[in-house]
C-alpha cells in the first residue's frame, strides 16, 4: 500500500506536465474559425444541366460488363449498342462544383470542366438563395470559367500571391464535395509549380487538403483569408480523395480573368519546339555537371525558336531569367509570358553556354498544335494544300529511281497544289529551276513563289516524270 501511494506521489506531477505539453501544442495548432466566419460568404455552390443524347441498347438492359475489359468490349459495344438510325431520346443530367465570388458586382470564378457544356448554370449563395448564371469566357488549358450573376454589393474574396506559399504552409479549402455545401478541408502546402500529365501550362499548387468530387472550382485560402488558388484536381486510384490535390495558382486564374474580360480569349506565348528530359546519362553526353534543362527533340519549321537560330539538341536551361531545372518548368514560364515579347533564353550547345533573344509567338489552337506535333513526329509539313514526307528508300525502290531526290506527296486537299494537278505518291522533284531535296528546302522554295504568277513544278510519278503549271494567288 506504502508503494502504492508512493508511485502515485511521482506520477502526480508528471501527469501533469504531460498536460501542460498536451496544452501547448494544442494551441501552436492553426485555429480557422475566424478565418471560416469572414470567407465562407464568399463561397458558391454551383449546379448545372446538361442534355445527353442515350441511344436506344439492343439490350434491354444495356451491354453487361465483359470481365476484365476484354477486346472485344468496345467491338460488342459498338455493334449492339450504336444509334445507327438516330434514335434514342435526349435526357439531362446535373452536376455539382464550387466557386466563389471576386468582385461585389457578381463576376464569379471557378473551372472550365465545371460549367463545360452547361445548359443551364444555378448559382446558390451563402443566404441559400439561388441565381442563373451566365458563361463570361472559359479556357480549357487552365481549367478556368468565368461567371457573372445579376446581382450587386455581394461579398467578395481577397486575391492573395501564390509566388508567397511556402512548403509546408498551412492552407485551406471551402467548397461543396458530394453537394454539402461550405465544408471546409485543411492541410498544408505539398510542393510547388508541379506538372501534371496533359496539364503542361499550369504551375499547379500542391497540397494534401481533402478535395472530393464537388470541390472543383472552390478556393483555396492561406491563413490570411486571401485566395491562392483554384482547388481542380485530385490524384486518385478510387475517384476520391488520396491524400494529392492540385490547385491552379490565383495569379494564373485572374491573368486568365483578365484576358477574357478585355479580349474573350486566353492567348499564351509559344516557343515552338518540342523537349524532353535530360537523364544523368545524357547530361554526361552532353559535357554537363548535372542533369538539368530542358533538352530540344524537336524545333517546328517557321517557329519562333527556329528565326531565333535554336537547335535541335540545344538544351534550355534558363527562360526569362528563370532556372529551367527540368523540362516540365519549361511550358508554364513560356506560356505565362506574353506574345511577342522578346526574352532571354539560356542554351547550353556543344559544352558550352549561350544567351539567345527569343521572340515569343502565340500557342496555337490545341488541334492546330496537335497536327503540329504530328506532322513533325512523321517528317511532314503542310503547304499549298499538301501534305508532303520526306523520300524513303522504300519510294525510291519502287519508282525504280535509287538516286531520286524530292518529297513525296501523302494528301491533297483543296488548294494550289490539287489545281496544279499534283496527286498523291507523286515526287515533287524541281519548283522551278531550284531542285527539292527535302522538307526543309521545299519549304523555303514554296515561300519564295510568286503571287499570281505560274511556274512550272517537276514531278515524278510511276509513269514518269511530269512538269505542272503551280499559281499561287493573293489571298
Amino acid at each position: 500500500m506504502m508503494l502504492c501511494l508512493k508511485h502515485s506521489c511521482l506520477f502526480g506531477p508528471l501527469f501533469g506536465l504531460l498536460l501542460l505539453v498536451d496544452s501547448a501544442n494544442a494551441s501552436s495548432l492553426p485555429d480557422f474559425t475566424d478565418l471560416v466566419k469572414q470567407e465562407t460568404p464568399a463561397v458558391v455552390n454551383i449546379s448545372t444541366t446538361q442534355k445527353v443524347h442515350q441511344a436506344h441498347s439492343r439490350f434491354p438492359h444495356g451491354i453487361p460488363n465483359l470481365p476484365g475489359n476484354p477486346p472485344f468490349d468496345d467491338f460488342f459495344r459498338r455493334f449492339f449498342d450504336d444509334d445507327k438510325e438516330g434514335d434514342g431520346e435526349d435526357y439531362e443530367t446535373e452536376s455539382l462544383g464550387s466557386g466563389f465570388i471576386i468582385s461585389d458586382d457578381g463576376y464569379i470564378l471557378t473551372n472550365y470542366h465545371v460549367v463545360n457544356e452547361a445548359n443551364e448554370i444555378i448559382v446558390r449563395l451563402n443566404d441559400h438563395s439561388e441565381v442563373d448564371a451566365e458563361i463570361v469566357g472559359s479556357d480549357k488549358r487552365s481549367d478556368i470559367a468565368l461567371l457573372k450573376v445579376d446581382k450587386k454589393n455581394l461579398p467578395f474574396v481577397r486575391i492573395g500571391n501564390p509566388k508567397d506559399l511556402e512548403v509546408g504552409e498551412w492552407v485551406l479549402a471551402i467548397g461543396s464535395p458530394f453537394g454539402f455545401d461550405h465544408s471546409v478541408t485543411a492541410g498544408i502546402v505539398s510542393a510547388k509549380r508541379r506538372t501534371l500529365p496533359n496539364e503542361n501550362y499550369v504551375p499547379f499548387i500542391q497540397t494534401d487538403v481533402a478535395i472530393n468530387p464537388g470541390n472543383s472550382g472552390g478556393p483555396l485560402f492561406n491563413m490570411k483569408g486571401e485566395v491562392v488558388g483554384v482547388n481542380s484536381q485530385i490524384y486518385s486510384r478510387t475517384g476520391g480523395y488520396m491524400g494529392l490535390s492540385f490547385s491552379v495558382p490565383i495569379d494564373m486564374a485572374m491573368d486568365v480573368v483578365r484576358q477574357l474580360r478585355e479580349n474573350g480569349k486566353v492567348t499564351r506565348g509559344w516557343l515552338g519546339v518540342l523537349i524532353q528530359s535530360v537523364t544523368r546519362d545524357l547530361a554526361e553526353s552532353f559535357g554537363m555537371d548535372r542533369p538539368i534543362g530542358a533538352l530540344v527533340a524537336k524545333v517546328f519549321p517557321d517557329s519562333p525558336s527556329e528565326r531565333a537560330g535554336i537547335k535541335t539538341g540545344d538544351i534550355i536551361v534558363e527562360f526569362n531569367h528563370h532556372e529551367v531545372t527540368s523540362s516540365s518548368n519549361l511550358p508554364p514560364l513560356v506560356g505565362i509570358t506574353p506574345v511577342d515579347e522578346e526574352v532571354p533564353v539560356r542554351i547550353i550547345r556543344d559544352g558550352k553556354s549561350r544567351m539567345i533573344k527569343v521572340r515569343l509567338g502565340e500557342l496555337p489552337e490545341e488541334e492546330e498544335l496537335a497536327q503540329k506535333e504530328s506532322d513533325s513526329h512523321q517528317g511532314r509539313t503542310r503547304l499549298l494544300g499538301l501534305t508532303v514526307e520526306e523520300l524513303t528508300s522504300e519510294t525510291r525502290n519502287a519508282m525504280d529511281a535509287p538516286d531520286l531526290k524530292g518529297v513525296v506527296v501523302k494528301e491533297v486537299k483543296s488548294g494550289p497544289g490539287k489545281d496544279a494537278g499534283i496527286m498523291p505518291g507523286d515526287v515533287i522533284v524541281r519548283i522551278g529551276p531550284d531542285e527539292v531535296k527535302d522538307i526543309s528546302s521545299f519549304r523555303s522554295l514554296v515561300k519564295k513563289l510568286p503571287s499570281g504568277k505560274a511556274v512550272s513544278l517537276l514531278v515524278q510519278r510511276k509513269s514518269g516524270p511530269l512538269f505542272l503549271a503551280l499559281r499561287v494567288e493573293n489571298d
